[in-house]
């Protein structure tokens, strides 16, 4: 089981990124998927993630209004639209999926799940 996240770049401050989190052996139709990112020297933090059954969707402040996350199941492909970016977004971005007993962890409050498959991160790098 592996997801892969990709789209990551360097783009200047205001500008926008698409990040993808694909899966080729399983169907991500069926699982909440989420983001989180790392910058260097800070901890993790969950910024997004989407539901199954309804889509209902979920930010962390530091990304709402600005992030949207989106899921295409014909594509296998959950999205993380990035707009107006700042450089407090330069991170590590990767996306994770829950395969542990299901957790609250997608809610008001985004979190990490603890038992999970992360993907490969994808860098960010916003410049001033």
């Amino acid at each position: 089981v592996q997801l892969q996240a990709s789209g990551g770049g360097l783009v200047q401050h205001g500008g926008s990124l698409k990040l993808s989190c694909t899966a080729s052996a399983f169907s991500l139709a069926g699982h909440t998927i989420g983001w989180f990112r790392q910058a260097p020297g800070k901890e993790r933090e969950g910024i997004s993630c989407i539901g199954v059954r309804d889509g209902t969707t979920y930010y962390a402040d530091t990304v709402k209004g600005r992030f949207a996350i989106s899921r295409d199941n014909a594509e296998n492909t959950v999205y993380l639209q990035m707009n107006s970016l700042k450089p407090e977004d330069t991170a590590a971005y990767y996306c994770v999926m829950e395969i542990g007993p299901p957790t609250l962890w997608c809610a008001d409050e985004v979190g990490i799940p603890d038992v999970a498959v992360v993907g490969q991160g994808t860098l960010v790098t916003v410049s001033s």
